[in-house]
């Protein structure tokens, strides 16, 4: 019998184990044009904490007591459709389980590349996607910028560090804890900023960037939002990507330096990855030659056994977490 994990309660402000349960599923039997997929990697991101709310949004909220959702990369074990064999690797959105039955669209087959099947879940996957896209089409980089990206230690923050680098421009990255400002600068960062350290951050980026910055990649909001309206030089481009810090906060902290958008002319821009699945060709391109030539580097975190999502998954909101957390089933 298949297990998935399910909500069972919607969170208020941050959520706890208790909030889900692990649950038997039944498989329907395989019909013409399906598959059976037997998962060997699990994505736990972010943005799954939105889909916890019974909110509107870009994505569907998870319905209480149903298998959950989430990217995973598994492997065909028996198979009635002609574009799937069994031993294919697919990269899929059922993830939170251990198996899973169904059509074969919904299945994409790993594209042939000498890089490890993980990857298309972090740096080659939404992670890397949302790097990408976000730096190079919203914030419309260029050469000899100057770039604050947040959780620069991070599965998309980490991608935009190396990037940015590869593009030219030079990266401020924040990071909390001397290992993960240490893992910013082995990536390439110019400076690092660790906001756990004394000081505020708005005095630190100011020392780091006397001169302003030209770009700012949030994947945090907060008080690095705030840090970031205050450096942005004039026509500064935000890409605002997440913010993380206040995904669980009930009150969420005022942005003081608000006016500066209109002061200053910066541009702020939200984006969702789903808007660029038409470019994913054009992005496996870049981003596979770039980690096939050893120009991009992946750090991961890797947890063991179905058992262990939903901790790595609240383990993303406390720093738990150095690049892509991951569950090896």
């Amino acid at each position: 019998m298949a297990q998935a994990w399910t909500l069972v309660a919607r969170p208020n402000g941050m959520p706890s184990i208790g909030d889900f349960a692990l649950k038997e599923i039944a498989m329907p039997p395989l019909a013409d044009g399906w598959a059976r997929i037997r998962n060997r990697w699990l994505s736990v991101d972010p943005y799954m904490r939105g889909r916890m709310n019974d909110a509107k949004s870009y994505a569907q909220p998870y319905a209480l007591g149903e298998p959950m959702a989430g990217g995973a990369v598994g492997e065909v074990v028996e198979s009635r459709a002609p574009a799937l064999k069994a031993g294919d690797l697919v990269l899929h959105s059922f993830g939170w389980r251990d198996e899973v039955v169904g059509p074969a669209p919904a299945f994409t087959r790993l594209p042939a590349l000498d890089i490890p099947e993980q990857r298309f879940l972090g740096h080659l996957g939404m992670p890397g996607m949302t790097a990408y896209f976000g730096l190079l089409d919203i914030a419309a980089a260029k050469a000899g910028e100057v770039l604050f990206v947040s959780a620069a230690a991070g599965a998309v923050g980490s991608a935009v560090v190396q990037i940015a680098k590869i593009k030219g421009l030079t990266v401020i990255g924040s990071a909390g804890g001397a290992e993960k400002c240490t893992m910013v600068r082995e990536l390439g960062g110019d400076h690092v900023i660790d906001y756990q350290a004394p000081g505020t951050l708005a005095d630190k980026l100011a020392a780091a960037a006397p001169g302003g910055i030209d770009i700012y990649f949030d994947n945090v909001g907060g008080a690095h939002l705030d840090a970031a309206l205050g450096a942005a030089k004039d026509n500064a481009r935000f890409a605002m990507c997440g913010m993380i810090e206040t995904y669980n906060d009930e009150n969420p902290p005022a942005i003081r330096n608000m006016m500066r958008i209109v002061r200053a002319r910066i541009r702020m821009q939200g984006f969702i990855i789903f808007d660029y699945n038409h470019r994913i060709g054009e992005f496996h391109a870049e981003m596979g030659r770039w980690m096939t030539e050893g120009r991009i580097k992946s750090e991961e975190t890797i947890r063991k056994g179905l058992a262990a999502t939903p901790a790595a998954f609240l383990d993303l909101f406390s720093g738990g977490n150095s690049g892509k957390m991951l569950v090896r089933l």
